[in-house]
């Protein structure tokens, strides 16, 4: 790699945490009471949407506005045609379940080494995630010294809503650069001076749909996925500029930034 990478976006859900474990967990909970399994060709579609506000009826929770993947389950759903569960049991039920979970979510492996040696050697760094800023803060509810490293820069999905319909939409990356102070524009369509800002980011990505978003935010990416994830065929024209299934493969001398330490 020639490129000089300036500064780094990351996705969080799959890529930081190791939560699409949980989701596919959760998922498959409900949908076993059906005889029903989320296959890995149904789980890429729904890796990286947005998520939507929408009021559901709880005796959960108070006030009984759930934050939900509404497009994820309406999707989810329409792939098992008859099954015996509405989309609002569907999400309340996911919702409650996974909030259970969330407390016990940890870094996945090569995360900590990466962040702690970018802040290390002043590399700027953001997070830009899909989920809602309710969800970051369960999410990241036991890992709060690890956050504190992004120094408040973490873009969730409430933030910019009404602004993208999400990932592959390039916005929420381009507003993550902007959120470091990098003049990046707020289109995909851009001047040549914020071409050449944009090419001077890197994004890290699991999810194909945030490849895409990455590649037409005019970023390099790294792309990182489950390696189940690998088997399912994607007819999208972006390509990533690196693959790995770990981010301990990650060598960022390769990108012009400091390489580890040798003791590190």
């Amino acid at each position: 790699m020639e490129r000089k990478i300036d500064y780094v976006v990351f996705d969080m859900d799959g890529l930081l945490l190791d939560t699409e474990r949980i989701y596919t967990e959760v998922t498959n909970d409900i949908l076993g009471r059906f005889g029903k399994t989320m296959t890995w060709g149904i789980k890429a579609q729904l890796m990286g949407k947005r998520t939507l506000s929408i009021s559901l009826p709880s005796k959960s929770f108070t006030p009984a506005q759930i934050t939900v993947q509404l497009a994820s389950a309406t999707y989810l759903l329409s792939c098992f045609p008859g099954i015996e569960i509405t989309i609002d049991q569907y999400l309340a039920e996911s919702q409650q379940k996974l909030d259970a979970k969330w407390p016990s979510v940890q870094l996945l492996p090569g995360v900590q080494r990466l962040i702690q040696h970018l802040v290390k050697h002043n590399v700027p760094i953001v997070v830009a995630t899909a989920s809602t800023r309710r969800n970051f803060v369960r999410k990241s509810e036991n890992l709060k010294e690890f956050f504190d490293h992004f120094q408040g820069n973490i873009v969730c999905g409430d933030d910019v809503a009404g602004k993208t319909t999400g990932k592959p939409d390039p916005y929420i990356f381009l507003h993550a650069a902007g959120v470091l102070g990098k003049a990046v524009g707020t289109t995909e369509q851009c001047t040549e001076a914020e071409a050449v800002e944009r090419s001077k980011g890197l994004v890290f990505e699991d999810a194909v749909y945030g490849v895409q978003a990455g590649k037409r935010a005019g970023m390099a990416v790294v792309w990182v996925p489950d390696e189940r994830l690998l088997d399912v065929a994607s007819a999208s024209p972006y390509v990533p500029d690196e693959t790995i299934t770990s981010i301990e493969q990650f060598k960022p001398e390769k990108w012009g930034l400091p390489p580890y330490d040798i003791s590190g």
